[in-house]
């Protein structure tokens, strides 16, 4: 019994890592990095569109890419660009 709950233990920690790690390399290294990508982004989206915009979020450490829908006060988000706080 005490091995089969160490296995569990390992494959839930083995999970946990594997996780953080992608978190951590799926994102831009600075904030800068991350502007850069969203502007480069709506620079390529602009064709036509005039209601398009970038904008930081402070609280999820992510800069988004978004376009206003006419008439509604919530915007619909096209991409986020995650970037490393730590």
């Amino acid at each position: 019994m005490m091995k089969f709950a160490d296995l569990i233990f390992q494959i839930f920690i083995s999970l946990v890592i594997t996780f953080i790690l992608l978190f951590w390399f799926s994102s831009y290294n600075s904030a800068f990095e991350a502007d850069r990508a969203c502007h480069s982004q709506l620079s390529n989206y602009l064709e036509g569109k005039e209601n398009l915009g970038c904008d930081h979020d402070t609280e999820t450490h992510q800069w988004i890419l978004y376009e206003n829908q006419d008439g509604s006060p919530n915007a619909k988000i096209i991409k986020r660009f995650r970037y490393r706080f730590l």
